[in-house]
């Protein structure tokens, strides 16, 4: 597998060589964007989602046909809570999801489906019963000790206080318990805790010549900052596409190795998407390409919170 992506790297890198860039739009014919058009729809959705920067990257990776300080956008320490497994459970089967694309059974999958109830039956067991801390109006005060395991005593074996004034009552034993300095008790953390762990990422967006259409990038840390592996970045990928469009590749700005969605199939989908669209009178519009190619792209990645909202329809009505 390793072999068979290496190669093809360099099948891609050496057709995207000895190939101009797009320039004629075929947004709406195709799914892809030129250049110009990326360089558009990022310019709004920076504008709409300040979460949302352009970066120049490594100079030596910078590609010619994109301005030198808009290679690529970027959003940083988006929170994922969950894995996707767990939302994915609480969805209703097939009445939660829509199959945007179901040629050759390799669609994607917008769930938006009703979650299922997550309440335990016998969770209320584990709650506390008033009537464990209601006070009767029938039952009388009790001494402190009584609540502790000890006798109530009676009332003529209170201390007097006044006594302690007596010569003779004052505790010279310097080791008495009640003299020594006042100890702390150090809780420790039980092993098995319920902490919210939370990860965050680096999701990146850019431009992937071959194929016309953007490309996202995923970089995981766990809750100290740690980098993320490949195999528990890929919990919190839909596992309908964990291993069919997820790879490990060099990031095109950046150094290093960094999770990606392919973007083999980007054209295809966001041509259906535009197509529904139209049918329903709305013009998209190109400069908000990268909202409805976000959208999307949330069925893949369900549990990673980044922002792609927008208060405004995306496209214009023609009616």
């Amino acid at each position: 597998m390793e072999l068979q992506q290496k190669f093809y790297g360099i099948f891609k890198g050496t057709v995207e060589k000895i190939t101009s860039h797009r320039t004629v739009s075929a947004f709406k014919e195709k799914g892809v964007l030129s250049v110009s058009e990326f360089v558009l729809a990022g310019d709004n959705l920076v504008s709409k989602c300040p979460t949302w920067s352009w970066e120049s990257g490594e100079p030596s990776k910078r590609k010619s046909y994109l301005p030198a300080d808009k290679q690529f956008l970027i959003t940083r320490n988006v929170p994922c809570l969950r894995r996707a497994a767990s939302v994915e459970e609480e969805y209703e089967g097939a009445g939660g999801e829509i199959l945007v694309d179901n040629e050759d059974n390799d669609g994607w999958l917008a769930t938006h489906g009703k979650p299922k109830a997550k309440c335990d039956e016998d969770e209320d067991d584990n709650l506390p019963s008033m009537e464990a801390v209601e006070i009767s109006k029938n039952n009388n005060v009790r001494a402190i000790s009584t609540y502790f395991g000890g006798e109530e005593e009676e009332e003529e074996d209170i201390p007097d206080m006044a006594e302690y004034n007596e010569p003779d009552s004052i505790i010279e034993n310097e080791t008495d318990p009640a003299t020594l300095p006042s100890t702390y008790l150090v809780a420790h953390e039980p092993d098995d805790d319920n902490i919210l762990r939370t990860r965050t990422y680096d999701i990146s967006i850019t431009y992937d010549k071959y194929y016309q259409t953007p490309r996202v990038w995923l970089t995981g840390y766990d809750e100290s900052r740690m980098l993320l592996k490949t195999e528990l970045i890929l919990e919190d990928v839909s596992q309908d596409h964990a291993r069919k469009t997820v790879t490990i590749e060099d990031h095109p700005h950046l150094t290093g190795k960094h999770a990606s969605i392919h973007p083999c199939r980007h054209g295809a989908v966001m041509k259906k998407i535009i197509d529904v669209l139209v049918s329903r009178g709305v013009e998209p519009e190109v400069d908000k390409y990268l909202f409805l190619f976000l959208k999307f792209v949330a069925s893949v990645i369900p549990t990673i919170e980044y922002d792609y909202t927008m208060d405004f329809d995306l496209g214009s009505s023609s009616n």
